[in-house]
């Protein structure tokens, strides 16, 4: 007796009902109801049924029990096993239109509504791309969803299709895909975001959205989040923030979290760290759960040397997602900046695992890589940084930092101009070809004059100021450089700049002052070793009598904290073991 005989209220053919439900029938109730587990044992037995009675189920009946058990499968995150079943499924179903073709129907009536809900063939394919790509075969991801004929493909599809191609590297079909989203969707803001970070026209994209934007009230916002984002993707960040404070100002968009974090990271990228932190805050208050951004901010707070907030930073979005990078960066930087390399490193591997696109992550572990001596591996990271993230000046950085560490000049100087010439000349590019040049003593006199353009444009950018300083300290103009750091400190504060300032002052024989800036930069960051230092050599110049033994208890805590921070990446090899497994995949 065939199983679609077989119903929940009789015991043979003669108790068929309109009312009655096929096993399979409620296979697929349970599966509508988010049962997972329980479709996942029933259907399991009932196919094991099928393959010892191949005449128990019809061949639609089969077909349907494999891909509700390769559903249940896949919300179990048994990806590669659902691929499986999937494709089992898609044979079944080929095998099913070909009996459909030849045999003619039965008139069996309870076949018939089985025939007309069969799971759909290309949300079968769908969900073996996002197998795929949960398991990072993304060629393979393509290769199905290329398969589905253009005319069958819906929205989802075609996003999914315009990110894999975005990620390949193939542009115009993401383009396409991008556009033909836009076309069924036309208020799909990712993928407006999409066509816009591959430089398709802010006008182009607009145009695709003017007619809903002119038939829907309280939409005219939306041509103006286009501009600004259209600004963004192209680097231009003064009229991003500009264009975005415009919105935000906005009494319906006032408070949004998606565009206080879009600010926060605007400020970031032009270097102004100060309302980058507050518009994180604020963003932060507003959402307590809010992962995103979140690494770039406890990045900015670790570089303050803010290392408590940054690890209660950590511990709340671990609370929040273990699943996310951020949380996983975030611990990274707090790893870094308390010199914990091999630690920092694994971290920064873990987060790339989680998310290859993480640009923050690459960028950890690219510096764990270079303080470690790894420099050739560095430059790989930082490389694909620039890859996934072309406008953002950190990732160029952290590039020339290598090419200067391992004396490649000539490569720092040719990456340093390009990016002055790709991000246009702005206080930050100045200021890192201006690096670059203070390296060859031949190109001393250019890298003074990019400095004093920078400072024009900017005087509170403290990479400029520091850059000036270290100029002006070779030249041993100390005067000058103290009226500059004051200048810079009129407005702000800032641990780097108090301690620069307290150098200059113990060589002009200001050494009261000179202790009060190195006191201000360690209320800043107690971990700062060089104002420790600069305060320590002074106390030692006014009780000479103590020196000698000072001297040799410095030797003895020299020789220990050196041994701490050996044993701190000693104790930490596990995670260096690790890196090659979770490497750059």
């Amino acid at each position: 007796m065939a199983f679609d005989e077989i119903r929940g209220g009789g015991g043979g053919p003669g108790a068929v009902c309109a009312g009655s439900m096929s096993v399979v029938e409620h296979v697929r109730d349970m599966a509508s109801a988010g049962l997972h587990s329980n479709v996942r044992l029933l259907s399991g037995l009932l196919l094991t049924m099928s393959g010892n009675n191949p005449e128990l189920f019809s061949p639609s009946q089969k077909y349907q029990l494999l891909v509700y058990h390769a559903d249940s499968l896949f919300h179990d995150k048994e990806y590669r096993n659902a691929v499986s079943k999937y494709t089992m499924a898609l044979q079944q179903k080929k095998a099913l239109s070909k009996t459909s073709k030849v045999r003619p129907s039965t008139g069996n009536a309870a076949t018939t509504p089985q025939s007309q809900c069969l799971p759909s063939e290309i949300e079968v394919k769908y969900k073996m791309a996002e197998c795929y790509t949960m398991l990072k075969q993304d060629k393979d991801a393509i290769a199905i969803l290329d398969g589905i004929p253009s005319r069958q493909r819906t929205p989802k599809i075609n996003m999914m299709l315009a990110n894999l191609y975005k990620k390949a590297g193939q542009e115009r079909s993401s383009v396409t895909s991008y556009k033909e989203v836009l076309r069924q969707c036309p208020l799909a803001l990712d993928a407006i975001l999409g066509l816009l970070s591959l430089s398709v026209k802010g006008a182009e994209v607009a145009s695709m959205t003017i007619n809903v934007i002119q038939s829907i009230p309280n939409l005219d916002w939306l041509s103006v989040w286009i501009k600004a984002y259209a600004f963004v993707h192209t680097g231009d960040n003064t009229r991003a923030i500009n264009t975005i404070c415009s919105l935000e100002k906005k009494s319906l968009l006032r408070d949004n979290v998606d565009l206080l974090g879009s600010l926060a990271d605007l400020y970031f990228r032009a270097g102004d760290n100060k309302n980058s932190i507050l518009k994180f805050e604020q963003a932060q208050m507003l959402d307590p759960y809010l992962i995103k951004g979140m690494d770039v901010y406890g990045y900015l707070l670790a570089r303050e040397g803010r290392l408590e907030d940054v690890e209660n930073l950590g511990c709340r979005l671990f609370n929040i997602s273990d699943q996310h990078a951020e949380p996983w960066v975030v611990s990274g930087c707090h790893s870094f900046y308390s010199k914990r390399y091999s630690r920092a490193l694994y971290l920064g591997a873990k987060a790339i695992q989680l998310n290859s696109n993480s640009v923050q992550a690459l960028l950890l572990k690219g510096a764990a890589l270079r303080n470690m001596g790894r420099v050739q591996e560095a430059i790989i990271h930082f490389r694909e940084a620039i890859r996934l993230a072309p406008c953002r000046l950190d990732c160029y950085e952290g590039l020339i930092e290598c090419y200067l560490a391992s004396n490649s000049i000539r490569e720092a100087m040719v990456m340093a101009n390009n990016v002055y010439k790709t991000l246009g000349a702005n206080a930050q590019t100045l200021t890192l070809l201006a690096t670059v040049c203070l390296e060859d003593p031949v190109t001393q006199e250019k890298a003074k004059t990019l400095l004093d353009k920078a400072l024009t444009q900017r005087p509170d950018y403290i990479k400029a100021v520091v850059k000036k300083a270290e100029l002006l300290s070779r030249e041993q103009k100390y005067e000058d450089g103290i009226a500059l750091l004051r200048n810079a400190l009129a407005n702000q504060s800032d641990c780097v700049l108090h301690r620069i300032l307290g150098d200059f002052l113990v060589a002009v024989n200001e050494y009261q002052e000179a202790m009060d800036q190195y006191s201000i930069a360690l209320s800043l960051d107690p971990n700062d070793q060089k104002s420790l230092e600069g305060m320590q050599k002074m106390e030692k110049e006014e009780s000479p009598t103590d020196a000698t033994q000072e001297e040799d208890v410095d030797d003895m805590e020299g020789s220990g904290e050196e041994g701490d921070l050996e044993g701190s990446d000693s104790e930490a090899a596990q995670w260096a073991d690790q890196e090659q497994w979770f490497g750059m995949q």
